[in-house]
């Protein structure tokens, strides 16, 4: 759990471990392959199941407003070569306004 607490804060240093934990749980079993616990962002069909699942069911926003999210969230992970899933998932739930819900 520290080790994505730490990830998540290279992003955003003051993370709610509470919200990371959550995200961490909603992924579960994917994080135990270290494929699938890492976001490509060069693979379209991927950042489009980030959005129908993560930002559409999970989050409720669909659209134009969860596409750019995801987008901006490219752009500022671009430096690191291994997107975490977990940092991922947070920092389109940032983009969204959507932390204040995970936590509760």
């Amino acid at each position: 759990m520290s080790d994505y607490l730490a990830d998540v804060q290279k992003y955003d240093s003051g993370a709610d471990e509470a919200v990371v934990k959550k995200i961490v749980s909603h992924l579960g079993i994917a994080l135990r392959n270290k494929d699938s616990s890492m976001v490509a962002c060069s693979d379209t069909s991927e950042l489009d199941r980030v959005v129908e699942k993560w930002c559409g069911k999970k989050l409720g926003v669909t659209g134009d407003k969860a596409e750019d999210a995801v987008s901006k969230t490219c752009e500022t992970m671009s430096d690191d070569r291994s997107k975490s899933r977990v940092t991922f998932y947070y920092l389109v739930a940032k983009e969204l306004g959507k932390l204040g819900e995970l936590a509760s």
